[in-house]
């Protein structure tokens, strides 16, 4: 903390560009915080605002090209990928997806100001076939407006940031220490919320040899598909599977016998939405539903879908 000042003074738009790119990238680097200070010494003179702002802004635009591009590429497995490393996987790319369902590529100049949103919005747009030209002018008002901001926070509270800075230099060790308790104890609140999460959606799944098993003994297991309406538009459904939107299931599950073999899927780590599902069919009756183990992934793997001259086509479950 004692060094940023001198570093910023010394190397200005070059530590800027850097940390906001490694921080978009996805590192937990916090660059937010280097742009206020960045603001505050532009506000003293010391750096050119014009430049932190270009630089910072580039910066963006590079790492959202990335992921867009990436997200053309690999599709659905980039979104994964992302979702398991980040400190909320459980339910990242379910929230990101109807998020960004809702709000379209609008989505892209907020998306940094939200945590987890911004992680896989880039590539959600790229994986949903959003026109480059289109991805570029929302994020390049994206990164305007977040960059902005921080040197606008910086520059208005410039006299402020000098002085936290001042007595987190007098502390010494000590700042780093109260820092590393204050990283700690957020990383330890998300470990404790994801577990939280997964007790709430603990539940026997089904493998695929058992559901296998289930098949050549003759029974015709229900399949319900428990992903977000943006997955399900981004990878088709298995054939015949149930399309559940949320809430009460009617007609066609109402219909079935309680004692009928429902096995819902979903695309999402550790089969949570699946199991959200299951459980609220339990909890309507139907004791033998249970969540697959290993998703639509699982599934495709699995059955490898054969060329046929017509697919039986996904019924869609309506709500309450």
């Amino acid at each position: 903390m004692a060094n940023l000042i001198p570093l910023l003074q010394q190397y200005g738009v070059l530590i800027v560009f850097a940390v906001v790119l490694v921080e978009q990238i996805g590192l937990p680097i916090p660059a937010y915080p280097v742009l206020i200070v960045a603001g505050a010494l532009a506000k003293d003179g010391d750096l050119a605002w014009p430049g932190v702002l270009a630089v910072s802004l580039i910066a963006c635009v590079i790492s959202d090209q990335f992921w867009f591009h990436a997200g053309r590429y690999f599709g659905k497995r980039i979104l994964k990928l992302l979702c398991r490393i980040s400190l909320s996987p459980d339910y990242c790319v379910s929230q990101t997806e109807d998020n960004f369902k809702r709000w379209g590529p609008k989505a892209l100049m907020v998306s940094k100001f939200i945590p987890g949103f911004n992680t896989i919005a880039s590539p959600l747009a790229g994986a949903m076939g959003t026109a480059k030209a289109t991805f570029l002018g929302f994020s390049m008002a994206g990164g305007l407006l977040w960059s902005g901001t921080g040197i606008v926070i910086g520059a208005y509270f410039h006299t402020s940031v000098a002085q936290v800075l001042g007595i987190l230099s007098t502390m010494g060790t000590t700042a780093l220490i109260v820092l590393g308790v204050l990283l700690g104890l957020f990383v330890t609140f998300k470990y404790v919320e994801r577990k939280r999460f997964r007790q709430a959606t603990q539940m026997d799944r089904i493998t695929i040899d058992e559901l296998k098993s289930l098949l050549d003994d003759g029974h015709e297991p229900v399949l319900v598909d428990a992903r977000s309406a943006t997955a399900q538009s981004l990878e088709p459904a298995v054939p015949g599977a149930l399309l559940f939107k949320g809430g009460e299931p009617i007609p066609e599950l109402a219909a079935l016998d309680k004692d009928s073999h429902i096995i819902v899927y979903c695309s999402c780590p550790n089969d949570v939405s699946a199991a959200q599902v299951a459980k609220e069919l339990l909890a309507h009756g139907f004791h033998r539903a249970r969540p697959l183990h290993g998703g639509l992934e699982a599934w495709n793997a699995a059955f490898a879908p054969a060329p046929a001259a017509s697919a039986v086509e996904a019924t869609e479950v309506v709500s309450q």
